[in-house]
């Protein structure tokens, strides 16, 4: 790969960018010029749709398929944008899963790999994406969580548990950050209109709207608004989740 002229344009990693949440992301930040770098852990044809749509809005794009709760896979992404971009502006980590069922019956291998995609993977990419940031004192790091990070759900125990972690994560990195004029923040999702709710039946999404003040599930296209808000925010915003939820929590 040729190496991109680092005062070019700025750059972003979005992981978990095949589809959902993390494809609107990408799109956001390529239709503002932004050098893209996107992940996901198997889906590679889907991965290569997203580097195409990139690409075609005249912005350079790197589709990397790995596991970001593994830091080698991780080492390897990260020497690739290095090689390729110069550096790294913004990192957003989006990529994780979720896990329906009673806690009672969830083996501990599926435990181990829910808390791998959705918090390992948070270890390991900013343990790789924070030294350059600090070389170069100025960096982003946009954190995807849900609410139930912060009120739990029944049924979703492991998951609510993974992502009060993000959430914690956020607020300390933070603060051990704020002194090298890098930003961490999140964004605590609530029903958001991707596969991740398309199991619902019809009178369960129905029973769900109800509940929702905003009477509708969120879009991929708002929260990847408000990802490239933060990611051009001043450097006094920082150590916050932000529920984006309609009103739900």
């Amino acid at each position: 790969m040729n190496k991109i002229d680092p005062t070019q344009k700025k750059t972003v990693l979005i992981t978990g960018a095949s589809r959902g949440i993390g494809r609107a992301i990408a799109l956001r930040f390529a239709r503002e010029g932004w050098q893209t770098a996107i992940t996901c852990i198997q889906n590679r044809e889907r991965l290569e749709e997203a580097q195409k749509e990139i690409q075609a809005l005249k912005t350079p794009c790197l589709a990397y398929v790995g596991d970001m709760g593994d830091l080698e896979d991780c080492r390897q992404l990260f020497a690739q944008i290095e090689e390729t971009f110069g550096h790294l502006d913004v990192l957003v980590n989006n990529a994780g899963m979720s896990h329906i069922g009673l806690l009672q019956d969830m083996t501990i291998s599926e435990w181990d790999r829910l808390l791998k995609s959705d918090l390992t993977s948070l270890f390991c990419c900013c343990k790789l994406a924070i030294p350059g940031m600090v070389r170069r004192r100025q960096g982003k790091i946009i954190n995807i969580s849900s609410v139930w990070g912060i009120c739990g759900a029944s049924c979703e125990v492991a998951y609510s548990a993974a992502k009060g972690g993000v959430n914690a994560f956020t607020k300390a990195l933070a603060k051990e950050l704020a002194p090298s004029d890098i930003q961490v923040n999140a964004i605590a999702c609530g029903a958001i209109d991707t596969d991740m709710n398309r199991w619902l039946e019809t009178a369960e999404k129905e029973a769900l709207l109800d509940e929702i003040p905003a009477g509708r599930m969120g879009r991929p296209e708002e929260v990847a608004d408000l990802v490239f808000q933060l990611a051009e925010s001043g450097s006094y915003l920082t150590g916050q989740v932000l529920s984006l939820d309609g009103g739900w929590i």
